[in-house]
């Protein structure tokens, strides 16, 4: 769907991707899209944003605008039915950290707060049934649909550090972005939590990862535990086994990763306004996970 927004943008102004990335601003009438989402997961049919890899370079580049925002969606869930256990898992959690990101944003608006905790509230409820039974209608629609409203959440908030961190990884290293979302997710959610507790406390009891009844701080510590907890269930691997290189040869890319996390701009949003040692301590911590 992506590179479908992105040949729309082409066809219309000409040049090539990289003269669009951010913090260019593509707002000028383009070819008009359709969407069809067939993962419950990107919410691309619902947002401004669009993903295309530099075939020289293999950045992820971030492209924004309305020129992207498609003029109508189909959103069926019923397309989503065959999507194997894996794709399942990693298209939720993309999901999952669309509407989180969101919620905890620094451009959150009540808009897009009801969106996001609508979102987080279906996943909480359908994500895991969706992987261990496929053909379970009622979840693969409350996915699908939480998927759309994640999208419209972060188009209307932006997405924060989990996702700044996430591009380079993928680019770097080929990790299915689902995956790479998923591997960040809980230490880099810890790192933020200073920055909003409440807000973390509200993921974690709309996803249902809490108690009930339990203060803002041990419902977002909780929230840390239980997003360790659903990368062991949904067989997450560990960043340095996917990779397959070592420690040495990962520092090496660390700097130009996160240097390309700050220039996306989202981890300015994030809670904790990140330095890039800062970003570079996470990727060290989170590659040497076991």
């Amino acid at each position: 769907m992506d590179s479908a927004k992105a040949a729309g943008v082409l066809a219309t102004h000409g040049g090539q991707m990289r003269d669009y990335k951010a913090p260019f601003m593509m707002d000028a009438a383009s070819l008009p899209i359709i969407a069809v989402p067939t993962t419950a997961g990107t919410g691309s049919e619902a947002t401004k944003v669009t993903i295309i890899t530099d075939s020289d370079s293999q950045e992820k580049m971030l492209c924004m605008g309305l020129a992207y925002l498609p003029v109508a969606a189909v959103v069926d869930y019923e397309l989503t039915l065959s999507k194997p256990w894996r794709l399942t898992a990693d298209t939720g959690i993309d999901a999952m950290c669309h509407a989180m990101e969101a919620y905890v944003s620094g451009k959150h608006n009540l808009f897009s707060d009801a969106l996001a905790l609508q979102s987080l509230s279906a996943i909480g409820s359908s994500l895991r049934t969706c992987c261990y039974k496929p053909h379970d209608h009622a979840a693969r629609e409350r996915m699908m649909l939480a998927s759309t409203h994640a999208g419209m959440a972060f188009s209307n908030s932006s997405v924060t550090l989990i996702h700044g961190m996430s591009r380079p990884i993928g680019a770097s290293y080929h990790v299915p972005h689902g995956l790479s979302n998923a591997m960040l997710a809980p230490a880099v959610t810890a790192f933020g939590i200073s920055g909003a507790t409440g807000r973390y406390a509200d993921v974690a009891r709309a996803l249902e990862m809490c108690a009930a009844g339990v203060s803002d701080e041990d419902a977002a510590e909780g929230l840390v535990r239980e997003l360790y907890a659903l990368n062991t269930e949904l067989e997450v691997p560990k960043l340095a086994d996917w990779t397959g290189v070592d420690k040495t040869a990962f520092l090496a890319s660390v700097p130009g990763m996160a240097a390309a996390a700050l220039a996306s701009g989202s981890p300015n949003n994030n809670p904790v306004v990140p330095r890039q040692d800062e970003i570079e301590a996470l990727y060290t911590s989170i590659f040497a996970e076991r």
